[in-house]
């Protein structure tokens, strides 16, 4: 990747090819089956209601962070992916804050699930605040559990 400053901008329908790419060569999804036709629909375009955004380095999609709103009163992050090629920059840092700070303006909470083979990913959320709620056993895959986890801002009724 290139050493320019990194850019956060909304998803656009001719980063689908790119962001496809991030998946189709990134964990969990290798290990769970996932491969380019399964994401072709995700992102061609976002199905209505979902909001995705993009990191850039130059002119690169180098990262996706898809949010789906509304869920269990608070906003779903469905997926953060960051290339292979551009992990250890500190992209999904920066790209997940700038998710939180738009999901937090809106709600108390942020829930993303978490492959239970996926430790890196779990660290990762675990060290900007999320907390494991439980395991959804075979959720996508017989035999394998996704980890819900949640970072608040408190509860939805209450003390402001």
């Amino acid at each position: 990747m290139t050493g320019s400053m990194p850019t956060i901008r909304p998803y656009r329908l001719g980063d689908g090819p790119a962001v496809i790419g991030i998946l189709t060569d990134s964990e969990p999804w290798k290990t769970l089956g996932y491969h380019a036709a399964d994401w072709q629909p995700l992102f061609a375009p976002l199905p209505v209601g979902r909001e995705g955004f993009v990191i850039e380095t130059g002119r690169t999609v180098a990262g996706i962070a898809l949010v789906a709103p509304r869920v269990l009163l608070g906003d779903y992050l469905e997926l953060l992916a960051v290339a292979p090629a551009a992990r250890g920059q500190g992209l999904g840092r920066q790209l997940l804050a700038r998710v939180e700070e738009i999901v937090f303006g809106r709600v108390k909470n942020l829930f993303v699930c978490v492959s239970d083979f996926n430790e890196g990913a779990r660290r990762f959320y675990a060290s900007h605040g999320y907390e494991v709620i439980g395991p959804l056993p075979d959720l996508l895959v017989r035999g394998r559990a996704e980890i819900l986890m949640r970072k608040t801002k408190g509860p939805v009724r209450g003390e402001k």
